[in-house]
């Protein structure tokens, strides 16, 4: 299945697009599951979309007692770190919606090594998921993913040997070329392409070049990790602003409402029952 891509206005669109996606998302998974299994992700459009999940105009349209949050990678830092994911998510948006702890994953970074903590993060997907590593992988019911400037994803940097794991669910992976300059821990690709829904948000022009790649390019996938999230059974999205954009030829692609006056198109929730696709932002 091809990808859908939707072209907003700018970031500050893309995030309101985001926050509502996410929304769908997890009232689809619950009315059909029960639950909603999530894995987030770090970064600013991450961030500002969390923001507007959590504002008290849109925080009761998620029924986050039913909700559960994971994370797609993190820094081997402490939660109280700059640069943490958790830290970032703690911030923007648990804190201000008040989410059960119990239904709060963040990767266990207080272990000595990465490679602990990966191997205990794997363990807290199995005892969630009850799931085993030697089964299937976990199917989280949505994955949020940002683009690296480099085409990483998560923390699957180009030329990693854990873009070779096939065998695990979760791998400590020695720092990219981008900053910080700190050991990772990701989810690996089985487990982002087991997913029901992956959902890419990408801003800005310094994406431009990986974006076109990815979507319009033959890349190498070893250099470009994330054209190889391709969900086996499941929808892959992207969400980017106009700037992030900008050498995309739209030819080839499914886009949603990337033109002045276009319709937008229809996509499938859980329940089966047609969905009106997310539109542009506001035209200039």
């Amino acid at each position: 299945m091809s990808p859908a891509v939707t072209i907003f206005k700018d970031s500050e669109h893309l995030a309101m697009g985001a926050a509502d996606f996410i929304t769908q998302a997890v009232r689809g998974a619950i009315l059909v599951r029960g639950r909603a299994m999530l894995a987030l992700a770090g970064g600013s459009t991450p961030e500002k979309t969390y923001g507007l999940l959590a504002q008290p105009g849109r925080r009761n349209r998620v029924d986050w007692a039913h909700t559960y949050l994971f994370l797609g990678d993190e820094r081997f830092v402490r939660p109280d770190d700059a640069s943490s994911n958790f830290g970032m998510v703690q911030r923007t948006l648990l804190a201000p919606v008040s989410v059960l702890a119990s239904h709060v994953f963040p990767v266990p970074t207080q272990l000595e090594t990465a490679v602990a903590a990966a191997a205990e993060y794997a363990a807290t997907l199995t005892r969630a998921f009850g799931v085993g590593e030697s089964h299937h992988p976990p199917r989280f019911d949505l994955v949020v993913l940002g683009l690296g400037e480099d085409g990483h994803t998560a923390s699957l940097f180009p030329g990693a040997a854990s873009l070779r794991v096939t065998d695990r669910w979760v791998v400590a992976s020695p720092p990219g070329t981008l900053p910080p300059q700190v050991e990772r821990i990701t989810l690996t690709l089985p487990v982002l392409n087991a997913a029901r829904k992956i959902l890419f948000l990408v801003s800005g022009q310094i994406k431009a070049e990986a974006l076109h790649d990815v979507l319009e390019g033959r890349p190498n996938h070893e250099e470009r990790p994330a054209a190889r999230v391709r969900p086996g059974n499941g929808t892959l999205t992207w969400l980017a602003d106009e700037a992030a954009a900008g050498r995309l030829t739209r030819s080839g692609l499914k886009l949603i409402g990337a033109r002045r006056g276009e319709d937008a198109m229809e996509t499938n929730v859980d329940d089966g029952r047609p969905e009106r696709a997310l539109p542009r932002g506001p035209a200039k």
